[in-house]
């Protein structure tokens, strides 16, 4: 580790190998919004599980006219057998009677009477969606890691699985440190700032924690910190805000050593949020986050939510990175990498023009963290650039 602290990479790989998923559970599918498999999702049944029509009306047999005998719906099937210059009136979705060669759609159709002809030509296997096209029973559908959203939650069900198996979600305790700190917004005297951070970054990690305990914001005392820490053992995951730093106030390393907690690694090579701390204690998780909010949430965004993602037994914890076109011309990148504030427009990505980590306004308006590069070159406008999307006021 140089004096500037590791590389965020390097960083999210040495905390993501201090952790493991967490104990499985069994629930329906339904519950399990937002949660990962814990194994593979093996289709116990084939779709569709015979040949189906693709579109409403008429199943045929050989050339036409067709001599219209019966009819098959969803649900209710037509159980005879074709024969060559007969049909059944047939609805989307439909399974295909014996002996049906092709599908005449309801628009290409002329009823007179119980005779049914063409008024385009017919190509037999046309809009027929055949038995085990999407997969059979048997086959892997999801690798485990995999996030349910709603399309998982319906192709979970579609092969034939009522419930799931999953890694259990992190509890996770965030404390706030610091003397200046008020617990009520409304009551701050003139030293006092709100305490915000553990409110935000519990909000961050909504979907991801089963549980959150925040704890009042701690004085700057070696004890408070102390007892604290040990007051949410039961934690797999601890999260503390400000006294991570240098300063004579910041208490966070030796209070982590007097608990017999492992420092893992201190200080990341970015910007902002250097002052980064990492450690074990048994078998939790012990994340020390900046005090500045804004390199709460930008820390929080890198580091806490990878960290959760891979207790709950994800396959892929890190935040996607995209690459997005620049409205307009970007200086120089400064001696650390930094994670720039940036709002989207329909012209691309607009940074802040305030990056101060105090400021929490410029956090809110941003729809997206610029991953920029240390001692980089200027980039003009339209050019692609690293960047994560962050959960804003316009994108969930």
């Amino acid at each position: 580790m140089t004096a500037t602290g590791l590389s965020v990479e390097l960083a999210q790989e040495r905390m993501l190998a201090l952790l493991a998923p967490l104990p499985t559970e069994t629930m329906p599918v339904e519950k399990a919004r937002g949660r990962y498999l814990a194994s593979p999702l093996v289709a116990s049944r084939t779709q569709p599980p015979a040949d189906l029509s693709a579109m409403d009306g008429y199943a045929t047999a050989g050339d036409g006219p067709w001599q219209r005998v019966g009819e098959s719906r969803c649900g209710e099937p037509y159980n005879g057998n074709l024969a060559p210059g007969q049909c059944v009136r047939i609805s989307t979705g439909a399974i295909l009677p014996a002996g049906s060669q092709a599908i005449l759609i309801q628009e290409n159709a002329h009823v007179e009477g119980g005779a049914i002809t063409a008024t385009q030509p017919v190509e037999a296997g046309r809009h027929i969606r055949r038995k085990g096209f999407e997969f059979e029973a048997g086959d892997q559908l999801l690798a485990a890691g995999t996030r349910i959203a709603p399309a998982q939650m319906a192709l979970v069900r579609a092969a034939g699985q009522a419930e799931i198996e999953t890694s259990r979600r992190p509890r996770l305790a965030i404390l706030d440190c610091g003397d200046e700190l008020s617990s009520d917004p409304a009551q701050c005297a003139v030293h006092q700032i709100p305490a915000s951070n553990a409110a935000m970054l519990e909000a961050l990690a909504a979907g991801l924690a089963g549980t959150v305990e925040r704890h009042p914001p701690l004085p700057d005392r070696l004890d408070n910190i102390v007892v604290a820490l040990e007051a949410h053992r039961d934690a797999d995951m601890l999260i503390l805000t400000g006294g991570a730093s240098v300063g004579d106030h910041d208490l966070i390393r030796p209070a982590l050593e007097k608990i017999g907690a492992r420092l893992d690694f201190w200080k990341v090579a970015m910007k902002p949020g250097k002052p980064l701390m990492v450690a074990r204690h048994d078998s939790q998780i012990i994340l020390g986050l900046p005090g500045n909010p804004v390199s709460a949430f930008v820390t929080g965004f890198l580091f806490m939510l990878p960290g959760l993602r891979k207790l709950a037994g994800a396959a892929e914890c890190l935040p996607t990175r995209l690459l997005l076109p620049l409205a307009e011309e970007l200086g120089p990148g400064g001696a650390r990498r930094e994670f720039l504030r940036a709002r989207w427009t329909e012209g691309g990505l607009v940074p802040m023009g305030e990056q101060d980590s105090s400021a929490l306004s410029s956090l809110a308006a941003a729809d997206a963290l610029v991953d920029r590069p240390a001692h980089c070159d200027a980039s003009a406008a339209g050019v692609h650039v690293p960047c994560y999307i962050l959960p804003s006021g316009r994108i969930a």
